[in-house]
């Protein structure tokens, strides 16, 4: 089967560089989130963690870097890498190659870095099609985050971090119109991250009614992925006109009890994860 078969491969590709890394040297944090630096973990150690994850490394934070199996998967998203917190799951990155490639871009930026012959030593062990060592220099990009954009992919935190910036700057424009990007559906299918953040870049330029179209946006996709506890971004978001945005997005309230109890995490395991 297609989507047994992409489950098996990621985890293998996966779980092949982890070990191979292990053998090499010592894991430590990159930045690319939450890279595994304590611990792997058994694709069916799944006890007690959301059932909707294959876990692969267990951090130094305790959080589990795990691949995500949808039930039906969105294309281009069929296995991501996803970093599993109490209130739901972060996206990493779209794909186990994705994931490997951003860890090696950054350690070959890192000028400070030593001995990271080691870990692409590891990543050689893993298969072909990775990211070479020097090409990052080579490209003669100096903005990290550009050249992980550009030539690696496209990822939550960096498209995050471009839209922060912008901010700070004062340049609302631009954070908008990279706001905008993030949320494109085809960026990241089944994730509600994109609409969440976005909301709250509306709220903070003053813009409420695109922020309650963003948070509209936001509810209708699993509340698992909204990369942050629900009650403390209702209560920042939409905790004035939420009952507004409730029957904008649901027909009926059945309806949404029931979409409510599949988002949540606790109604179908013992997981500890709230919503």
């Amino acid at each position: 089967m297609k989507v047994g078969g992409g489950v098996f491969y990621g985890a293998l590709r996966a779980t092949s560089f982890l070990l191979s890394l292990r053998r090499h040297t010592t894991l430590r944090a990159f930045s690319c989130s939450s890279f595994p630096g304590e611990s792997i973990v058994s694709p069916r150690a799944k006890k007690g963690l959301f059932p909707l994850a294959i876990p692969l490394a267990r951090n130094s934070s305790d959080a589990v870097i795990a691949l995500l199996r949808w039930p039906t998967a969105p294309p281009g998203m069929e296995m991501p890498v996803v970093e599993v917190r109490k209130h739901g799951v972060w996206l990493l990155a779209k794909t186990v190659d994705q994931y490997i490639n951003r860890i090696l871009v950054e350690e070959d930026a890192d000028i400070s870095s030593e001995g990271n012959a080691d870990l692409f030593h590891a990543a050689a062990d893993a298969g072909d099609n990775l990211y070479e060592k020097g090409d990052y220099a080579k490209s003669q990009i100096l903005d990290l985050d550009v050249y992980l954009l550009k030539k690696v992919g496209l990822f939550p935190d960096v498209l995050e971090r471009k839209v922060m910036l912008h901010l700070q700057k004062g340049d609302h424009v631009s954070a908008l119109v990279t706001g905008e990007f993030y949320t494109k559906k085809k960026h990241f299918p089944g994730f509600a991250r994109p609409f969440a953040f976005n909301a709250e870049v509306m709220l903070k330029i003053g813009r409420k009614l695109e922020a309650k179209d963003a948070a509209r946006g936001a509810l209708k996709s699993p509340w698992w992925t909204l990369g942050c506890r629900y009650q403390a971004w209702a209560a920042q978001i939409i905790s004035l006109f939420h009952f507004i945005v409730l029957c904008c997005v649901f027909s009926s309230f059945l309806e949404f009890i029931l979409l409510r109890l599949e988002s949540y995490p606790g109604c179908c395991s013992d997981s500890t994860m709230g919503g």
